[in-house]
């Protein structure tokens, strides 16, 4: 008997190593089936309400979720509002572009299941911003898919914890996967999340460095598209107001789709990051494979968002459900 014990440990200790994150086998697709039944249509339901008050709704929405699981997991720490001593996650510099839209969707979407009979209190703020952020994908014409819940929302939130966690814009391939690595996802997977960049967009200080000072020998980045070069420098001329927003797909901003992927064909990727998808060989093709065909993208995508839901999840102890998404109980 104690043999069998020894080998279940040492077992239980590989799968640790190998799948750190065992805490995700908690989730489960309809978790709140005898719980909160209907969580899923009251989410929607505020989501579309608010996605018909601004479009921001939904990059800020998707941008969230995947900010909030790269920094210590999906557990909604990022939306916990800095008081006291504590800065939290979300004042961290990293964080402060943020639409805050993003934040209000799941505020409002969560005042609206604790309105329902039954369900106050038992849904977590981290698994309606990942309905949430399902939801915003289907409603700019992406790929729906079932939302895997159970996480518990973070005990903790300090801006500490968030440098290095985050792609910054002018990361080669090797950094890109450096980082998706410390979260249990691969390449493809960096790849399709990236995709996301089909919607939103950014502010003329994250790129202005490829279109005036890239190097000595070239001031616009060569592996820009040199006609989108002169359009962003028309758009972002020097000394512009650093806020001024710039879509990251030029050609269909509002629609999820795998236009991303063509634009990288064309030298339109707005980031250096972006565009490194299709200068290095080793992404190259699979930006071409995403490119003509929008199955085969959206397939990707639905897998990598699934992994990312699973990052760093609370369980036990480790977390508990929040009443008010932007403050600890």
């Amino acid at each position: 008997m104690g043999r069998v014990t020894t080998i279940q440990v040492i077992a239980l200790f590989s799968l640790l190593i190998i799948f750190p994150n065992l805490a995700f086998a908690q989730l489960k697709q309809n978790y709140y089936a005898n719980i909160c039944p209907n969580v899923e249509t009251i989410v929607r339901n505020a989501v579309k309400a608010k996605v018909q008050q601004t479009f921001v709704t939904i990059p800020g929405t998707l941008r969230l979720f995947f900010h909030d699981c790269f920094v210590k997991g999906c557990d909604a720490s990022v939306m916990v509002a800095s008081s006291g001593s504590n800065t939290a996650e979300k004042d961290h510099p990293d964080n402060l572009s943020l639409a805050g839209d993003g934040f209000d969707t799941v505020i409002k979407a969560k005042i609206a299941v604790d309105a329902v009979l039954g369900c106050r209190n038992k849904v977590s703020c981290a698994d309606i911003l990942a309905l949430a952020t399902r939801d915003v994908v289907v409603m700019a014409g992406g790929p729906s898919y079932a939302v895997e819940l159970g996480r518990l929302d973070g005990l903790n939130s300090t801006a500490a914890s968030v440098g290095g966690k985050l792609p910054k814009p002018n990361m080669n391939l090797d950094q890109l996967n450096t980082m998706f690595a410390a979260n249990g996802l691969t390449q493809a997977d960096m790849i399709a999340l990236s995709g996301a960049h089909t919607l939103g967009f950014s502010h003329c200080n994250q790129f202005t460095n490829r279109i005036y000072n890239f190097s000595k020998k070239s001031p616009v980045d060569p592996t820009l598209n040199s006609t989108y070069a002169a359009q962003l420098q028309q758009q972002c001329p020097k000394n512009v107001d650093p806020r001024i927003a710039i879509n990251m797909d030029p050609n269909t901003p509002r629609t999820f789709d795998n236009m991303y992927f063509k634009n990288l064909q064309q030298g339109k990727g707005l980031f250096a990051s972006d565009q490194v998808l299709f200068v290095d060989s080793r992404s190259k093709q699979t930006v071409n494979s995403w490119a003509s065909s929008s199955q085969a993208f959206n397939n990707a995508f639905i897998a990598a968002m699934t992994k990312l839901g699973r990052v760093g999840v609370k369980t036990g102890q480790n977390g508990n459900i929040r009443r008010d998404c932007s403050a600890f109980n």
